[in-house]
């Protein structure tokens, strides 16, 4: 690696808004994965320990609750990817940009 880009990374690590990002994208991710593990994990439970509910018939049909909550889990990984993909491209990546461009 080239000497400058390496006083570019040192300039970078030593901003104290470099080091605000980090713990806010920490802090969100970390919301957006216990969410997850939630959602996932309360469903493989259900399974688990309460098969009864999760087998119950929705009106008069041979759907059972099971499906649309399996399928809730499923598109939940879908919005919380989502949402961190909005909040990076537009909140991240511009503080990303402006620390950068101010170490530059």
């Amino acid at each position: 690696m080239p000497a400058d880009h390496d006083a570019l990374i040192d300039k970078v690590r030593r901003d104290p808004e470099f080091h605000a990002l980090v713990r806010k994208r920490t802090a969100f991710i970390s919301r957006l994965s216990a969410l997850m593990i939630t959602i996932y994990f309360g469903f493989i439970l259900m399974v688990a320990f309460a098969p009864q509910v999760l087998g119950m018939p929705i009106g008069s049909g041979v759907t059972t609750l099971g499906i649309p909550l399996g399928l809730g889990v499923i598109l939940s990984a879908f919005v919380l990817t989502g949402l961190y993909v909005h909040r990076a491209n537009t909140e991240f990546d511009a503080s990303t940009r402006a620390i950068i461009e101010r170490a530059q």
